[in-house]
């Protein structure tokens, strides 16, 4: 049976389209999905993500533990910051991608809520003594409040200087009277805020927020837009982009890949694809027609199949079909054109330069 977020109600009073999502009973349009990626865009929309997964981890031994079990190096992090990472098979292909927080005594793991099982179990089953786990997705509430006018709206509600947060790093701090922790993070590419708190104040701040931002023209916003603003970004998407038959390399994660580290899970059938060098890259790619691709959508070249959309859309902001997708390496250069098969037609498409759209902020 699918679970419902605290905020069930208030998204079905809002005349929320609801979709089952990962297990959960989520909203993936109110208003529609362009005018609300549009809001997002230009001025301040909220979402409520509370289906994402947060695992606790503390011990003596959690840092080693957790530099062991992602690719990027957590003994860079300091108190207060925020580490985009993945977490690897032993042959280099993707478990998940994840969100680490260090705190001043634990850390904090944000993983995909379709992950979440798996996740656990593949962490739960490498923990050693020294490591304490615990599984708090259930009792936290996740708003993310994002656009440009984010900090300004979230202002009103707390003491705490949001302009000194600095992307990717977090506060602790009272928010409509709450203590949670405010994240300056997001999945849209705009100038935002994560909020996760405790179901008890899910309801209220929510309420709160949508009335305080009516004077910014504050929308909710479902999951349909959090998708198309993720793409604009080529941001990636657990299922579609990367899974466990990609690797971090190939899906141009290397800039959080960090091979010279020391060891941890995957790192030697990395360490081998690198020297081989890539057979194939996720690109990002725009349409030359009215056309717009879709995940699974074969790419071709001079009749032959060289790759597959893994993600794909209509862009709000660009007017324009884009898409993401792996591709034979020699065809990723950026000016690079090839054919999208959609239905019975062959489109062209040509290889372009990401983020797709790149906001003021």
């Amino acid at each position: 049976m699918a679970k419902k977020t605290v905020l069930y109600d208030e998204h079905v009073n809002l005349g929320a389209k609801i979709v089952e999502f990962a297990g959960y009973l989520m909203p993936i349009q109110y208003a529609g999905i362009m005018q609300e990626h549009r809001r997002v865009r230009t001025t301040v929309g909220i979402f409520d993500v509370s289906h994402m997964g947060e695992f606790l981890f503390s011990g003596s031994g959690a840092e080693d533990f957790l530099q062991k079990m992602t690719v990027n190096n957590v003994k860079k992090l300091t108190v207060g910051q925020v580490q985009y990472s993945v977490l690897c098979y032993d042959d280099g292909g993707i478990v998940d991608d994840l969100l680490l927080y260090r705190y001043d005594d634990h850390f904090m793991m944000v993983v995909n809520a379709s992950n979440l099982q798996k996740d656990w179990d593949w962490l739960a089953e490498h923990k050693p003594a020294g490591v304490n786990m615990k599984n708090i997705s259930d009792a936290t509430t996740l708003l993310a409040v994002q656009g440009p006018k984010s900090r300004e709206l979230l202002q009103k509600l707390t003491d705490t200087d949001l302009s000194v947060i600095k992307f990717y790093h977090f506060t602790h701090g009272a928010v409509n009277g709450a203590q949670m922790t405010i994240s300056r993070t997001g999945y849209t590419g705009e100038l935002g805020f994560e909020l996760y708190m405790d179901n008890q104040y899910g309801v209220k701040l929510w309420q709160t927020i949508l009335s305080t931002g009516k004077g910014y023209e504050i929308e909710p916003v479902g999951l349909g837009a959090r998708d198309t603003l993720r793409l604009e970004m080529k941001y990636c998407l657990y299922g579609n982009d990367i899974d466990q038959t990609t690797n971090p390399l190939e899906a141009g994660l290397g800039w959080i890949t960090k091979l010279k580290k020391g060891d941890f899970i995957g790192r030697d059938v990395l360490l081998k694809v690198k020297e081989e060098e890539l057979k194939r890259k996720l690109i990002g790619f725009q349409m030359n027609s009215r056309a717009f691709p879709r995940h699974e959508y074969p790419i071709f070249k001079n009749g032959r199949e060289i790759g597959m959309v893994t993600s794909g859309t209509f862009s709000p902001m660009l007017n324009a079909g884009i898409g993401i997708g792996y591709v034979e390496t020699r065809f990723a250069d950026v000016g690079a054109t090839f054919g999208v098969k959609i239905r019975k037609n062959l489109e062209t498409a040509t290889v372009v330069e990401t983020p797709f759209y790149k906001p003021d902020n």
